[in-house]
């Protein structure tokens, strides 16, 4: 599993709050918790899909320029920050040509209704399998709340969840949370 430190997507997220009038018994996470969302699944998220090259997602203006990633993986790493409607970024191969190995939404993507400024409650709501770390509080203030694939341990997204006062989605990963210093 591949993890790296990106601290400026942490630092520049602001979590949205939700007010819910209703008990968290009778709670149904929807669609339209979060308005205008693009749908997160375990392929991607709207337009923008893992394994898709770098050229065709630019042509189409899902993404930003070709720009260095993280130092951590080295000289010939990646990425670009994602466009129509989302915001974060995504992750390239080392090899030409480049293709999406992982994405990370901070603003206006929702998994099966559950999107950024959501609780690990709604997460478990709507996904009930849903696995709960507390590895990364300390070192990265976030906790990792990754949702399986139907069969494996291979997670389809991962939710990052504040651990600050209220505790709220952050970012989500496909498959993973890239994190990099």
């Amino acid at each position: 599993m591949q993890i790296h430190r990106r601290f400026p997507v942490l630092a520049s997220t602001a979590a949205l709050g939700l007010a819910v009038g209703v008990t968290a018994a009778t709670a149904d996470i929807s669609d339209t918790d979060h308005p205008g969302a693009q749908r997160i699944t375990r392929h991607g998220v709207g337009e923008v899909e893992l394994g898709a090259t770098h050229k065709s997602l630019h042509r189409r203006d899902l993404v930003g320029k070709l720009r260095h990633g993280c130092n951590l993986g080295g000289p010939n790493t990646r990425a670009a920050k994602l466009r129509g409607g989302l915001e974060g970024f995504v992750d390239y191969t080392l090899n030409n040509p480049r293709r999406v190995t992982d994405i990370t939404v901070t603003e206006g993507g929702a998994a099966k209704g559950v999107g950024i400024g959501d609780s690990i409650r709604d997460i478990k709501h709507t996904f009930p399998h849903a696995r709960v770390d507390h590895s990364t509080d300390r070192t990265f203030r976030l906790t990792l709340v990754r949702v399986p694939r139907e069969h494996g341990n291979t997670p389809r997204f991962t939710f990052g969840v504040s651990t600050g006062s209220h505790h709220r989605v952050k970012v989500i990963g496909i498959p993973f949370i890239a994190f990099c210093e």
